[in-house]
């Protein structure tokens, strides 16, 4: 299920009647803002079992896709037109083995600023599920990219927001972060 679409009040921040327009974060108050991505990458069970004992060619995929998601991060504002330069505070990228052919990610981004961190979170979540891909793509062509979508987030006018109907596995409390 859909969020709910956007109403005839409710206006795109990122455009200045038909021009694409830089939001104006001027005026706004300084907050802590938090955001959590979350995606999936399915592959056969043969290639998460080479990436749980460390046996794929290239390196340690989970502590590689870690890294490249952290430096993706910080680099979101020049990815993504109209994005603000931030100051992070913190990035966080976690790996869960959820069953024989699924591995989840989470990523979370947090920073003191007067603009989200969704995007950063979710370029995070991407380079990572990506790097994932780029490894293992010489044992399994197969991999599958999926379900990527802005879990949870925090601070601003806006408040807190929780996904309705977050796609994929569901992730229980007793779900071990990597």
């Amino acid at each position: 299920m859909r969020a709910a679409a956007m109403s005839a009040e409710d206006k795109l921040t990122h455009m200045d009647g038909d021009r694409a327009a830089m939001v104006d974060v001027g005026a706004k108050k300084v907050t802590q803002r938090v955001a959590v991505a979350r995606g999936f990458i399915t592959m056969a069970p043969e290639t998460l079992a080479a990436i749980a004992s460390r046996a794929i060619v290239k390196g340690e995929v989970l502590q590689v896709a870690r890294l490249a998601g952290i430096m993706a991060s910080k680099r979101t504002d020049e990815l993504i037109p109209l994005c603000h330069t931030l100051g992070l505070d913190k990035l966080d990228v976690e790996f869960a083995f959820i069953d024989e052919t699924t591995i989840a990610i989470q990523t979370t981004a947090t920073c003191h600023g007067k603009t989200g961190v969704e995007m950063e979170a979710m370029v995070a979540l991407s380079t990572a599920a990506l790097t994932i891909y780029d490894m293992c793509k010489g044992i399994d062509r197969s991999l599958l990219i999926g379900d990527m979508h802005l879990w949870h987030k925090r601070g601003g006018k806006s408040g807190e927001f929780y996904h309705p109907d977050p796609p994929g596995p569901e992730l229980g409390d007793a779900i071990t972060w990597r």
